[in-house]
Order: structure tokens, then sequence, then C-alpha cells
């Protein structure tokens, strides 16, 4: 089946996910979408490095997707690196400059711009990678089991 018609039903922030997925990997980074790092919040994209290391990656389709979100800030105390996803059409200017910036597309992306690096303590990242672990798990058991109740799969 051509690539186009799988995705043809994905937004297209979730087509910059997709991308930025696939570049990731390239860096040894394996990701997730969808995460939930704590209640009311829900990021777009978690990294999870070689060495433990995590990324948060939003991917914002147009200008006023982004100027919508007035939760960014709340995801810095969860990863150690934040970065914004957005295609090559997107008006960086307006992005924050003390942040990573990724520009992709539903096939790949490059980093432009790496953020700050702000550790996460011991105990926040042991929850993290647990909480990554358990994402994944459970979107690859709803892959093998589609038959699952509505509900249970986030």
């Amino acid at each position: 089946m051509p690539d186009d018609v799988l995705h043809s039903d994905l937004k297209p922030g979730q087509l910059l996910a997709r991308g930025v997925c696939r570049h990731l990997l390239s860096h040894d980074f394996v990701s997730v979408e969808e995460l939930v790092p704590a209640p009311g919040l829900r990021v777009d994209v978690m990294g999870l490095g070689p060495k433990g290391e995590i990324w948060i990656v939003e991917c914002k389709s147009s200008r006023a997707d982004f100027q919508a979100d007035s939760k960014w800030q709340g995801y810095l105390q969860w990863c150690d690196r934040y970065f914004w996803a957005v295609d090559e059409f997107f008006p960086t200017e307006l992005l924050p400059d003390d942040t990573g910036l990724i520009i992709a597309d539903a096939y790949d992306a490059e980093i432009i711009r790496i953020g700050p690096e702000s550790k996460l303590a011991g105990a926040r990242r042991k929850v993290m990678v647990a909480k990554f672990a358990r994402h994944a798990a459970l979107r690859w058991q709803a892959v093998r089991d589609p038959g699952l109740p509505p509900g249970l799969i986030i």
C-alpha cells in the first residue's frame, strides 16, 4: 500500500510527529506520541535516548496552533530538553529562542537548534522512564489485540 494512503487520515501535527519520530531514531532515540506526563498535559512526542535522556517535542502545524498552546511551559519540568517541531513554512520567529527547533515533514526532520539542557532529577527521570515504558507497551498491546475494550489504551 502506498505510503500516502497509510497516513492520509492523519492531521498535520501528527504528520510532523511521524517525521520527528523517524529523525529521533536516527539519533538512537526511541519515541512515543501523546504521552501524559501529568494530569492536564499531553506531549506530542517524547524521546528516550540511549543514556536515559528525555526530550519533549511539541509539533505545531500553524501560527494559530502555536498561539493556542498555553501549556507548553508546563512540559519543561518533565524533560531534559524541549523542542518545537514545525514545517518549513512556519514563522519560526514566533518560537522562543531558548527552546530547541526542529523542521519536519511526514517523512523526516532536521534539528536546527538544540535547546538548553535542564537535567531531570533522578527520581523524576525514573518516573518518566516508567511512564514511557508503560505507554509504549500499552500502544503495542493495542496493535496486537485491537479488540481490547475502549478506554484501556491511552
